[in-house]
């Protein structure tokens, strides 16, 4: 009943209730499962063998994989690949700050000195 290209259901784990093609057998417990799933090692205990059969060689790739289940009117979504890591654009540097640190770049506040608010105060007096 366990065989390559096998139809199954996953009862089980996070593709729960999708529908999977056996891919490869990996021994008495374990199969590669892919289709509407991730392409992963899967108990046999998680699966559920339905009595549809397509026609792959072991170890197809996803694309002939999604094509096979097609055929049988089974929708596969696209999967989202790996991003690829964006270069962040290097600054330039503005020419006010040429040379300088941001820190020394923006104008110092200047305080009232000690002396001037107490001066203020005798007035007031």
């Amino acid at each position: 009943m366990i065989e390559v290209g096998r139809v199954c259901l996953k009862i089980a784990g996070r593709d729960a209730n999708q529908k999977c093609v056996i891919v490869s057998v990996v021994d008495n417990n374990y199969v590669v499962v892919d289709g509407q799933t991730r392409r992963k090692r899967c108990n046999i205990l998680h699966l559920e063998p339905l009595p549809q059969f397509v026609e792959i060689v072991e170890n197809a790739s996803h694309d002939y994989v999604v094509k096979a289940l097609a055929a049988i009117n089974v929708v596969c979504l696209e999967k989202k690949g790996k991003k690829e890591a964006k270069k962040r654009p290097i600054q330039k540097r503005k020419s006010f700050m040429k040379g300088k640190s941001p820190r020394t770049a923006a104008p110092k506040k200047v305080k009232p000195k000690k002396e001037e608010k107490k001066e203020v105060k005798k007035n007031f007096e």
